[in-house]
């Protein structure tokens, strides 16, 4: 746990016209007469307005972002989950546009009298702007592009969609000014750091791109449509552009989360104790080490995926540490695995050096055996099933671990949560050359990552990398966006962008039991178990595995429901009611075309 860093700090969030509330009311005389014009004549309540922009804008950490993929436990999507009139998969965050459109308008007044400040704040509202409204995009395709904060005397308020391309083109118009008005890079040094720079700019604009030109977007030219070229022109000058400013790829994997205000920070949502922290911690550790029971866990699907310490799968036999078939590989799964695989996946009986736990600690889920709150199972020799196995999987995740903090103080958990970070921007920067004629350009980020995971070159020095065509490359590509920047939450929006989001339809998640054995393949008694693992003395080798359905109660949703219909989410039903003039989604029934076609 940090102690101390340099932050900005929120002075006052300003109550324009009813919008923002929160206020510091310590430097204000007079709170009857306070009157809002003071905001945008003073440059530090100018600033303390857009610095609460940040948090309306920019999320914190989230352990349940890859609920909806195979990465962890949970079942969002059924029968059902995604409708016109309900609230679910819905992007419409007009509110907080408002409140960026009064910042614009406000600042480009120039009532302020620093212009140097006003020109940076004014960078950062347009970014925020392009960032808001790629979120609404990607759910819906074209949504009404409001520029001005919208007066409802004056103004006609039953605005139409902008259609999808004309939005993309005011999202990289915005992207465009901001990068203008903005820092190249604010340093981990500054007191400056956490707000957005042009590094981040450049690496966002890339990634609006890269989305203009998926296959989401293009479903009858995925991959040889014209917006192809331009998003790699933006992923060059966004890779090189860090590159000149120091941003690189942290030397070990676990120290990008670790040790903060590192080189792989693109932007960062700025964490400090007390004054802000995350959940982080508590919702991601063994309950016995938190404050409850963690509800999204790493799931055996995803273990599957990790490969093994040659960049090759479980299941290749051309690779070094080839297993086999999957129940063989189920006994074994934690040998010889991709170093990643050790520093975002916690299993059974795997050591964890947590502050408040004797030397040596090791992690049980072996029901009977672990602590009550950790266990997962239904041995018939316990006589009872784990109260967990609807939420539980037999794995937690290690990801981002301050083991420094003791279970009384993990709600102190501050470290910064990293929005978008160097890899990314490689992936973005390999998909673009990739479909542009620059392969090797790919195939040399995706070498890179690897080669800092830690996989072993081989002799031909790919890393286990299959990618000897456009096409194993894209998928390679995809691959390791799925290992490298899991629980972060890119996955199943990847699949979607990527018109890969059918693989996701019927999928049944599933857990991993542990029952200890002894030396000859026998259960062990439980017993003997509780004895042997009260002395760490139980190994992961010392457990056989079986593989149980998550969630496992019998009444309870099995299997993901995932429709064609998803690519582009419809525009809820209680907007249109309100807004007749708003066309609803062409895959909702609509006459509104959501593509770029």
């Amino acid at each position: 746990m940090k102690m101390k860093k340099v932050k900005y700090i929120i002075l006052c969030a300003a109550a324009l016209g009813g919008m923002m509330t929160s206020c510091n009311t310590l430097d204000i005389d007079n709170l009857t007469s306070y009157d809002e014009t003071m905001v945008w004549t003073d440059v530090n309540l100018a600033t303390a307005y857009v610095n609460n922009l940040y948090a309306e804008c920019f999320t914190n950490w989230d352990s349940g972002a890859d609920q909806n993929s195979e990465q962890l436990s949970g079942m969002p999507f059924y029968l059902g989950t995604v409708t016109i009139t309900g609230s679910g998969y819905k992007k419409w965050t007009y509110k907080e546009i408002r409140h960026i459109n009064v910042a614009i308008q406000k600042l480009e007044e120039g009532t302020v009298e620093d212009k140097e400040i006003v020109t940076s704040l004014l960078g950062q509202s347009y970014f925020m702007r392009a960032y808001m409204y790629y979120w609404m995009v990607m759910y819906h395709g074209g949504v009404p592009y409001i520029t001005i904060p919208q007066n409802k005397d004056k103004d006609d308020l039953y605005v139409k969609r902008n259609s999808t391309a004309e939005c993309f083109d005011m999202m990289i118009a915005d992207l465009d000014k901001a990068i203008s008005m903005l820092p190249e890079k604010n340093e981990g040094s500054s007191s400056d750091y956490g707000r957005i720079d042009q590094c981040f700019a450049k690496s966002w604009k890339a990634k609006t791109l890269l989305l203009k030109a998926s296959p989401q977007f293009n479903p009858t030219n995925m991959y040889g449509n014209k917006y192809w070229q331009e998003a790699y022109a933006a992923a060059k000058d966004a890779y090189d552009f860090c590159v000149t400013h120091g941003v690189a790829l942290t030397t070990d994997y676990n120290d990008i989360w670790l040790k903060e205000q590192g080189p792989e920070v693109v932007f960062p949502v700025v964490n400090s104790n007390p004054n802000k922290v995350s959940t982080w911690a508590q919702n991601t550790r063994p309950g016995s080490l938190s404050r409850g029971k963690p509800s999204t866990n790493p799931t055996w699907d995803f273990i599957k995926e990790f490969p093994m310490l040659d960049g090759k799968s479980f299941n290749d036999p051309a690779g070094k540490y080839y297993v086999g078939n999957e129940n063989d590989f189920l006994q074994v799964y934690w040998k010889n695995r991709d170093p990643r695989f050790e520093q975002v996946i916690l299993y059974n009986a795997d050591e964890y050096p947590v502050a408040g736990r004797s030397t040596g600690y090791r992690q049980y889920t072996m029901l009977g055996v672990a602590d009550e709150d950790d266990q997962y199972g239904i041995n018939p020799d316990a006589h009872v099933n784990a109260s967990n196995n609807d939420v539980y999987t037999g794995f937690f995740n290690r990801k981002a671990s301050d083991l420094s903090l003791t279970q009384e103080m993990v709600m102190t958990y501050d470290i910064d949560y990293i929005l978008m970070r160097f890899a990314e921007v490689m992936f973005i920067y390999a998909e673009a050359a990739n479909e542009t004629g620059h392969s090797d350009v790919a195939v040399e980020m995706l070498k890179k990552i690897r080669e800092r995971a830690g996989i072993e070159a081989g002799a031909d020095g790919l890393y286990g990398l299959k990618v000897a065509s456009r096409e194993e490359i894209r998928q390679a590509i995809l691959d390791e966006r799925n290992i490298e920047l899991c629980f972060e939450g890119h996955r199943f929006w990847d699949l979607r962008r990527t018109r890969n989001m059918m693989k996701l339809n019927g999928l049944t998640k599933y857990g991993v039991e542990a029952i200890a054995i002894n030396a000859d393949g026998s259960d062990m008694s439980l017993n003997a178990a509780k004895e042997l693992a009260g002395r760490y003395d139980l190994k992961p080798e010392n457990f056989r595995y079986q593989v149980l359905q998550v969630p496992f109660t019998e009444a309870a949703e099995k299997e993901f429901v995932i429709e064609e219909t998803f690519y582009f989410f419809p525009i809820q039903q209680v907007y249109i009611d309100e807004n007749s003039n708003l066309e609803q989604n062409n895959n909702w029934g609509g006459t509104f075309n959501p593509t770029m076609e």
